[in-house]
């Protein structure tokens, strides 16, 4: 059923606040009518995830199917085009009988929100990239000279607190990503241990990636487990995350990063296989193993 709640904004107003705050909406517009019909050209609905709207494209049966397809598209940001016939053949159940035709656009305002939490080096490489592919980010760290605009000018904001009050204040929607690179396994656990608990109240973000090998997961995943973090949260954890492109410097790193962002937005997995069968690193040593930067 559609909520009977409306927001009294002007809606280019309330679609500049919204992608500014990242939070995800839809906008339908009718961009073509045809003979007698309740809508007029450009008339707009504004949907946002939490089922709330603003504006009309002509009420009754119609603005309902409109409203549920902009659920659709919330959920996979894939744009569509409606098209109806008012008429009491080709809608029966609609009420309507204007005789017209009205077509509909309906597409999605998502900016995703992506919150680092570390602001070391790998994060400068991945707050710069992860902008650039269209990502709302938020550096977290609890060194307040480290979480800086001017160390971060592509963020769209930087905060600084201990990490048990960031995990807080972070808000997780449909559209947020979580990225854990801290300066330390004890930091990467504050970190978890919290996004666990959110997890298990049923705040789920859309992905979460930790740099990290084997050993160091092993080891946190055991502490986690001995607070009270459920596997099914844990198996949500990329780790080693990004594509495996074989990476070592931070740069390399960021790519394949959001590389894997860019792949759970646009094609709904993530990049693990990439990392099945992957080759040893040529040249390397006898007897000694050499680790994409991700995994060390």
């Amino acid at each position: 059923m559609r909520p009977n709640v409306s927001r009294p904004r002007d809606i280019f107003e309330e679609i500049v606040r919204l992608r500014q705050e990242g939070i995800p909406a839809a906008l339908a517009t009718i961009v073509g009518t045809r003979g007698s019909t309740p809508g007029r050209t450009s008339m707009r609905l504004l949907v946002l995830g939490d089922g709330t709207f603003l504006g009309t494209v002509g009420g009754g049966c119609l603005e309902a199917e409109v409203y549920d397809t902009a659920l659709q598209v919330l959920a996979d940001e894939q744009p569509r085009s409606l098209q109806f016939r008012l008429t009491e053949q080709d809608s029966p159940d609609s009420g309507l009988m204007c005789g017209g035709e009205v077509t509909i656009f309906v597409e999605p305002l998502t900016t995703p929100s992506l919150w680092i939490f570390g602001a070391g080096h790998v994060s400068k490489a991945l707050a710069q990239m992860a902008s650039l592919a269209g990502f709302r980010v938020t550096v977290a760290d609890d060194r307040a000279s480290y979480a800086t605009a001017e160390r971060f000018p592509e963020a769209a904001a930087t905060v600084a607190a201990p990490y048990e009050e960031l995990v807080a204040q972070m808000p997780i929607r449909q559209n947020s990503y979580g990225i854990v690179v801290t300066r330390g396994h004890k930091e990467d656990g504050h970190v978890l241990e919290r996004l666990g608990r959110r997890f298990a109240a049923g705040e789920r973000l859309r992905f979460l990636g930790m740099i990290g090998s084997k050993t160091k997961q092993a080891l946190l995943w055991k502490h986690l487990r001995e607070a009270g973090i459920g596997d099914d949260f844990l198996a949500t954890v990329r780790t080693p995350m990004g594509a495996y492109l074989g990476g070592k410097t931070h740069e390399e790193i960021a790519v394949s990063v959001v590389a894997e962002l860019i792949a759970v937005r646009r094609l709904g997995h993530d990049l693990a296989k990439t990392w099945e069968g992957r080759q040893k690193p040529k040249g390397r040593t006898e007897g000694v193993r050499e680790l994409p930067a991700n995994e060390a």
